[in-house]
C-alpha cells in the first residue's frame, strides 16, 4: 500500500461510481463519505426491515430502495456493492454479487468458512470484477504512522508484533453469541501482516479459559480467550495475538504493538491515554516516551478529509465502542473508488483478503487441537 495521494495524481472520472449500501446499521455510517466524495454516489440502499430502511434513506434522500438483495443486483446502475450485512452473510452475498457482474467491498471478516473465502478468490478470477474487504485498521492513523515510520526505515528491522482485540459482545445482536473469537479475528491479523506486506504462513492456537454454558452451547466453542501464534511466511517474525468475546473483564480494544531494532511502538493500555514510542541506545529513563499519533486526512479527497475525525450521526455501537476505528472510514471509502477509476486492485484484495481471514479460521483448527500447527490454505499463499 502507498501512502501517496493517489487522487492528486488521478483524473477526475467522466461519471460518478455508484454504490448500493447493503446493510444499514454500520453501512449507515459510510453513506455521508460517499455522498461527499468527488466521484462516488450512493444510489440505492438495502435492508430487510423496510421501516429502518426508509428512514435512513429519507435522511439521506436516497431514492432507490430495496428489501431484497438479488433485487438490487439487477439493477444495471448500480457499479459495486457495499456489504454490511451480519457476518454469517459475508460470503454468500459477495458471491452473489461477483457472479452477477458487480464489484464488492465486504466488511470484515471476508466469510466464516475456508471453502467460502476459496469460493470468493475464485469468482474474482473467473469474472475479473474488484474485491476489497474493509478492513478498519490497516487504514487507521496508528497503522498509517506506523507504515510511514517503517517504509522510512524508522524503525529498523521488525523483530516481534502483537494485537489484542479484547471486546464484550454482551447486548449485541443475537447471532454473536454463536460466534467464536477467532472467527472474527482480522482487526488483530490484518496488522501484523499488513505492516511488513506478508501472508501467514502457519499459525498455532490455544484456548484459555471458559464462557458460561448457555454461548458455549451456542457457538460450539468453551473457551474464553483464543491466543495464537502467526508465523509468517518468507520472513524470520512471528506475531502474536488474542481474542475474546464474552466473559472476560477488559475495556474494548484494538491494539497493535511493533518491536524493531530501533524504535518499538506500544498502543496504551486504556482509551484516551498516550501511546508510547520506545528508542534504542539511549539512556534507560529515556528510552520509553509518549507519541501523538497524527492524523493522515491529507491522503484523501479535500471533501471527505473531515471524516477521518468525525462521522455525522455516528450511532452505531461498533462507531462508538471502537473510538471512531482511527479515521479509517474515508481511506477505506477513497481506496475502493480508487481501485474502480484507477483499475488497480484494492487493498487489501480478495486473496489478501482471504489469507488474513483464514488465519483466524485456520487459528481456531488449531485450539480443537490443542495448539497443533495448522497450515494456511494454499489458495491464500498465492
Amino acid at each position: 500500500m502507498s501512502l501517496e495521494n493517489s487522487f492528486s495524481k488521478a483524473k477526475m472520472s467522466k461519471k460518478p461510481l455508484n454504490v448500493a449500501m447493503v446493510g444499514l446499521g454500520f453501512g449507515s455510517e459510510f453513506i455521508p463519505i460517499y455522498q461527499r466524495h468527488p466521484e462516488a454516489n450512493v444510489i440505492a440502499v438495502c435492508r430487510r426491515n423496510e421501516q429502518q430502511m426508509n428512514e435512513v434513506a429519507d435522511r439521506f434522500q436516497i431514492a432507490k430502495r430495496y428489501r431484497e438483495f438479488d433485487d438490487v443486483l439487477s439493477d444495471p446502475e448500480v457499479d459495486f456493492v457495499h456489504i454490511n450485512s451480519p457476518i454469517p452473510d459475508h460470503g454468500w452475498m459477495s458471491l452473489r454479487a461477483l457472479k452477477a457482474g458487480k464489484h464488492v467491498m465486504c466488511t470484515v471478516p471476508m466469510a466464516t468458512t475456508i471453502d467460502e473465502c476459496d469460493q470468493i478468490c475464485q469468482a474474482v478470477a473467473d469474472t475479473g470484477k474488484k474485491y476489497m474487504m474493509a478492513e478498519t485498521v490497516v487504514y487507521s492513523r496508528e497503522f498509517l504512522f506506523l507504515k510511514e515510520l517503517y517504509s522510512r526505515g524508522d524503525l529498523g528491522e521488525i523483530q516481534y508484533m502483537a494485537a489484542s482485540h479484547p471486546q464484550d459482545m454482551e447486548g449485541w445482536p443475537e447471532y454473536w453469541e454463536r460466534m467464536i473469537p477467532m472467527h472474527y479475528a482480522t482487526h488483530v491479523v490484518s496488522p501484523v501482516l499488513g505492516l511488513v506486506n506478508k501472508r501467514a504462513e502457519y499459525v498455532s492456537c490455544f484456548g484459555s479459559g471458559a464462557i458460561r454454558n448457555e454461548l458455549a452451547v451456542k457457538s460450539g466453542n468453551k473457551y474464553a480467550v483464543e491466543s495464537c501464534h502467526i508465523k509468517l511466511q518468507d520472513s524470520d517474525i512471528a506475531a502474536h495475538i488474542w481474542r475474546f468475546l464474552f466473559d472476560t473483564a477488559r475495556q474494548y480494544r484494538e491494539s497493535f504493538d511493533v518491536y524493531g531494532t530501533k524504535k518499538s511502538f506500544e498502543w496504551s493500555l486504556v482509551e484516551g491515554k498516550p501511546h508510547v514510542m520506545h528508542t534504542a541506545k539511549k539512556p534507560e529513563h529515556e528510552i520509553a516516551e509518549d507519541v501523538t499519533v497524527p492524523d493522515y486526512a491529507h491522503l484523501l479527497p479535500e471533501p471527505i478529509r473531515m471524516f477521518t475525525q468525525s462521522i455525522q450521526d455516528a450511532e452505531h455501537l461498533s462507531f462508538i465502542q471502537g473510538g471512531g476505528h482511527g479515521g479509517s472510514h474515508p481511506h477505506l471509502v477513497n481506496e475502493m473508488v480508487r481501485a474502480l477509476i484507477d483499475d488497480h486492485e484494492p487493498w487489501p484484495n480478495a486473496v489478501t483478503s482471504a489469507n488474513w481471514t483464514c488465519v483466524g479460521l485456520c487459528a481456531h483448527e488449531s485450539t480443537i487441537a490443542g495448539g497443533k500447527i495448522v497450515q494456511l490454505p494454499k489458495f491464500t499463499l498465492l
